[in-house]
Formats: structure tokens, sequence, C-alpha cells
């Protein structure tokens, strides 16, 4: 249950609001100062209440002679969150925003800007492109949907071949949620345009709905990882929800079943149907060498499962705030350790089981560098499980990439 908070009228506020990026065209609300406060606005003359629902916390809105609610939250951290209004009760976009498909919905989302978010901020560079792709799945038996980054090195050299990434989404979440909340086009426009990443394609596809014929989602419901389930711990603002605190180590087929129940058959049609449609329709170099995969969150639990089930396939793996793989867990895997280049993972600094103490992403890549594997971890300074953890693990993963 989200908390609710009243903002006193004598809290300090700084008024110097502008419209956030991510708003509708012409519409001036919300807003965000300075302080990184998110401060909403709706016209509701016949609501007894309204509230401001961010990150799971609810703040009052005040409604003026002209039935106009408004309303201030807490300071936020930089990046992208989502939001609604709560309307009498009613949760309900918010018609100022643009809408983003997140907590398995279509719903508002805000970008608070951030000191460093020149890295994923559109520049006259040369512009690769996103396009939509529909295939058919011999899996599933259907159509299916993704979306394809292409850098302007594609259509400008047209005979040059190039590597690949797949990538994934975190619980919640669809395949849109790379280009628009992760803006993964803009990070590798600027990258490849600054010399720090090789041109490479990325194909983002939806890795919760992943069904065979008559087979039923089944989410999370019933699986637990091996070890005891420690207490506490601060609820993530989107992504897989960890069971709190630190989290108890999984072994590679604690994540593969995990993975498999959360996305059904994607592991079937990632290497079935999803790397020979690509391979076949676009000028890829097809072998591990040039095959990377990375995800985050459940995304990063299902790239950790399906690497080490398939370690020929990908030489280069991320994981994003979706734990760890461990020194022990290669014991069985001898070719992973031998068709590896890079593994990269990565966390928040404010998701204390990642990235500090002994389960941390940082330890983990220092077990991994013991026994011959190229491990790389990176913490993202004063974010949660959120979009900008993940934007700038992507801005620092590419760099590793097919070099």
């Amino acid at each position: 249950m989200a908390a609710f908070v009243a903002v006193s009228a004598s809290a300090q506020v700084t008024e110097d609001f502008k419209p956030a990026s991510t708003n509708q065209e012409g519409k001036q609300y919300p807003m965000v100062n300075s302080q990184r406060m998110v401060r909403a606005q709706i016209s509701a003359p016949e609501a007894n209440s309204v509230k401001l629902d961010i990150g799971g916390v609810k703040y009052e809105m005040k409604k003026d002679a002209n039935g106009v609610w408004t309303g201030e939250s807490a300071p936020q951290d930089e990046g992208f969150h989502y939001y609604q209004l709560n309307i009498d009760g009613a949760s309900v976009p918010d018609p100022g925003s643009k809408y983003y498909y997140g907590a398995s919905r279509w719903g508002s989302g805000i970008d608070i800007p951030a000191a460093d978010e020149d890295f994923y901020t559109v520049k006259n560079v040369p512009q690769g492109s996103v396009n939509e792709v529909y295939y058919y799945s011999s899996v599933t038996q259907q159509m299916r949907h993704g979306y394809i980054y292409l850098p302007a090195e594609y259509y400008a050299n047209p005979t040059k071949m190039f590597p690949v990434l797949y990538l994934q989404h975190g619980m919640g979440e669809n395949e849109t949620g790379w280009g628009a909340q992760g803006k993964t086009g803009i990070i590798m426009d600027n990258l490849i345009a600054a010399g720090k990443a090789v041109p490479f394609i990325i194909f983002m596809d939806n890795g919760l709905n992943a069904r065979k014929p008559g087979e039923q989602p089944q989410g999370f419901g019933g699986f637990r990882p091996q070890g005891p389930r420690p207490a506490g711990g601060q609820r993530p603002q989107g992504g897989a929800r960890p069971a709190g605190g630190q989290r108890p180590r999984m072994s590679g087929a604690d994540f593969a079943k995990m993975a498999r129940r959360m996305g059904g058959a994607f592991e079937e049609v990632l290497i079935k149907d999803i790397i020979p449609m690509v391979e076949k329709n676009y000028r890829v170099i097809a072998d591990a060498d040039h095959r990377a995969m990375a995800g985050l969150s459940m995304g990063g639990m299902q790239t950790h499962g399906i690497t080490l089930n398939n370690p020929k396939t990908f030489a280069y793996v991320g994981i994003f705030s979706g734990g760890t793989i461990g020194a022990d867990e290669l014991t069985d895997v001898p070719d992973f350790k031998a068709t590896n280049k890079v593994l990269f993972m990565s966390a928040g600094g404010k998701e204390k089981g990642m990235a500090e103490g002994e389960g941390s992403v940082i330890n983990a890549a220092e077990g991994l560098k013991k026994i011959g594997i190229n491990a790389h971890s990176y913490i993202s300074p004063e974010t949660a499980h959120e979009w900008q953890t993940w934007r700038r693990s992507l801005y620092q993963f590419a760099q590793l990439l097919f070099k």
C-alpha cells in the first residue's frame, strides 16, 4: 500500500518550477523545480480529494476557488519516474504527461533533470533509428513485436556488418521501455559520435509475453530462491520487486527457473526465433564474439539464466540491478569462461543488497576476476531501482562491447 504524505504549506519550496521535458506538447504541468520537487495540477471541480502518487508515496493536493487542484512531491531522485494522480480513490494518468508502459499499464512518467543528463540529450550528431519489427514466432505460433536500433553507419555504409546486443526490460514493462524510458537510441548515437562505443545493433523484445499455445502466465507465484529470505528493505520504483534487504544468493538454476516463470518461453523465442530473424534480415556478424545480451532487473535475471544455459551464444553479458553471477556458478559451465569476453554487473547506490556488502556487484566482480573472467562492476551514484541507474548502466556497458 502506498504511503500518504500531506505536504505542509509552510514547507520551503523554491518557486523556480519549469514544465517537465516529458510533458505532452503545450502542457505546462507537471513541473519540476531546482529541488527536484514535482508540482502537478489538474482541474477537477467536483472531486473531494486529489493526490499526487509518485514512487509509491501519495502527496495531498489542494483545490482553489476554480476547482483546480495543485500539489507538490518531496524531492525525487534524478531521472525517470512513473507517477499517477489519485482522484477520489481512483488512480488515473495525468493528462499533462506523455504515457509510458510500466507497472503493467500505460501511465504517466516524468523526467527529473540530472547533472549528467548530457549523455542522453539529443545532439546534432549522426542519428541512428529505432524501428518497429513484427515477426512470426515458431515457438508461440503467433506474430510478435520488438524494436531494433540501427546506428547511423548502418545506413551510411551499406556493406558493413555489425554486432548485436539483445537488451531486455524489467518486470511490469515491455519492449517499449528501453527506447522510451531508457533513451537507448540517444545514448548510443552520442557514444558512437564521441568515439566511445563502436557502432552496433540493439534488439529489444518483450520478455513477459512469450507463451506457447495453451501456456498460462505464472509470474513470481510459488517460486522461492534457495536460502533464507531476510526481512526489511526499501521498495523499489520499478522492475522486479526484491524480497527485501540483502538478497539471498541465487544459483544459476534458481535464476533460470525464475526467468522461465516470469518470461514463459522467452528463452526459446530468443534462441529459436529472434536471433535467427535478426541475422537473416539485418547485416549482422552471426557469431558469439559479436553477440551480447543484457537486461535490467527481471531482464537481468533472464540474461543470467539464458547466458548460462547458452554459454557459446553470447560473448558479452550485462546484468543491471538483476543480481550477480558468482564464480562458483561457473564451475559446471566451462564454456561460459571460454566464450565470455566481458561480464558487467551494476546496481544503484541506494540498492543496498547489490551496491554494498558481501552480495554486492563489486564483490562478485572481484571473485570473477580471480578465475580469469573479464568482470566489471558499476554503482550508479544516489539512485535506486530506477531508470537512471539503468541508463547509466547501458552507457557504461556499451563502451565495453565488441572491442
